[in-house]
Parts: structure tokens; sequence; C-alpha cells
């Protein structure tokens, strides 16, 4: 198998390299990730300015290095890594959640989606830590990779889909399982704050505090906070779908009058 990791926490991460070294198991891995942090960028892409590459071999695998973004990555690594094609793009581990409304600022999602945009089969992993300083515990997102990999690639998803993995953050005893969920609600309040620098002009610090609706059980941040990997398959529809349906009735009615 022909595997592609990327990330957005940079190619010398800890995540990405735990990521390959299970992977490695599974086929032939190349890497292709950001020179360095790239959190938070979303499903951006790099248009105005030229991208560079710089490749080398380390630890026994081609690693690519590019000025760019996740979604910069994916498909600088199938012009360079993978000419003729890939198999499977993982992007991870990354080292914090990915829960919820994340899916949308994410550059460690955005990754798995331009894999799936690109008709390869993709999925995003991130540990799931909520305080500072505390362990990632990547070793127990690599030990469930390990163990659940073979069956994921197995599942049946949609043509526009991808698995978005979320691992508590946890000894390996600790975990409780993994369960199938969906999105939940992962939001940021007082998200924007005003501070002065030290000539008092002032500027703004995004950020804010997050609050996780843990009560909505059958979610993502549900499922980490019990102890459980979730897996969620995002389709990249955002298509309103029963709204759709609904205004197509109400033309069609509105045109019978």
């Amino acid at each position: 198998m022909r595997i592609l990791i990327t990330n957005d926490d940079g190619v010398h991460a800890d995540g990405l390299w735990a990521l390959a070294h299970v992977l490695e198991e599974f086929g032939t891995v190349k890497i292709v990730a950001p020179d360095r942090e790239r959190s938070a960028c979303g499903h951006a892409m790099t248009l105005r300015e030229p991208l560079r590459v710089k490749s080398t071999v380390k630890s026994g695998f081609e690693v690519s290095e590019v000025n760019g973004v996740p979604v910069d990555c994916v498909n600088v690594g199938l012009s360079v890594a993978w000419p003729d094609g890939c198999d499977l793009v993982v992007s991870g581990i990354n080292n914090g959640p990915n829960l919820g409304f994340d899916v949308t600022y994410s550059g460690t999602v955005a990754g798995a989606m331009e894999g799936t945009i690109n008709g390869i089969k993709s999925i995003a992993v991130s540990m799931c830590v909520f305080a500072d300083g505390a362990p990632f515990h990547f070793e127990t997102g690599a030990r469930w990779l390990r163990e659940n990999l073979p069956w994921l690639l197995e599942k049946p998803l949609g043509d526009l889909s991808f698995w978005n993995i979320n691992v508590p953050a946890i000894a390996w005893p600790e975990i409780q399982g993994h369960k199938f969920v969906g999105m939940g609600r992962r939001v940021y309040e007082d998200r924007v704050e005003r501070r002065d620098d030290p000539w008092g002009r002032p500027y703004y610090w995004q950020g804010g505090v997050v609050v996780m609706r843990n009560e909505l059980v059958g979610t993502d941040v549900w499922a980490v906070n019990k102890g459980f990997v979730s897996v969620t398959p995002v389709s990249l529809d955002w298509t309103d779908h029963p709204a759709l349906s609904s205004l197509n009735q109400e033309l069609v009615s509105n045109e019978k009058i």
C-alpha cells in the first residue's frame, strides 16, 4: 500500500513520527508536511506564492518539507512523492483535539479533506489533550491505529467522506474502546480579547474559552470525555438535503397554483 502522511504541526512534530512508524507496518510511507507549525489554517491553499520543497531521508523515510499548509502538502505530495497516485492519505497525529466544529478550522482535518477530494481514502487522527502541559500519549493513538487500521480501511465510505478520529490523551489501559459517533459541539466563548501594547496601542488576541457540550450523547465530544476513541465519518457534501428537498417541493407546489 502506498501511503502519504501529512500534518499541520510541522515535519518535526512527534505525532507525525509516531504515525509514520505505525504506518510503515502497512505499506510504503512517504512524508510531505509543512516546514513549520500551521495549526488552525483550515482548508487553505497557497495560490499567490511559490511552494518550495526540501527533500531528504530521515529514519528511513522519504521526507519533503513544504513552505505551505497541509492542503499544499497533499497536492505537492501527489506530484513529488507519489506522482502515480497513492492508496491512503493520513493526517496527524495532531497534538490536540479536532472535535465538532474544529473540523472547519483544522489543518490536520484539511489534509484528509484534500486527500478525499483527490479520490484517495483518507484519515485524520488527533490526540485529545485539554490541559496545558499534560502528556499527549501519542503511543496510545499509535497503538489504536495499529490495531484498528485494517478494518477501518475495509469499512465502506462514500466518495466524498473520510474518517476523523479523536483519541483521548490517556494511557492505553484507560481506553474504553471506540464509538462510531457524529460531530459534537465544541465552541469558543469570548474568542476575541482586546489588549494594549506597551505604547498604548490596541490589538486583539483571538482564542477564547473552549466550551464542550459533553451531555450530547452519541457525539465525538461525548465519546472522548467517556474515555472512548471517537470515529466519525465526515462528508464533504455540506448540502442541507432536507432543506433542499423541502424547497423543491415548495417550488413544485407553487408551479401548480
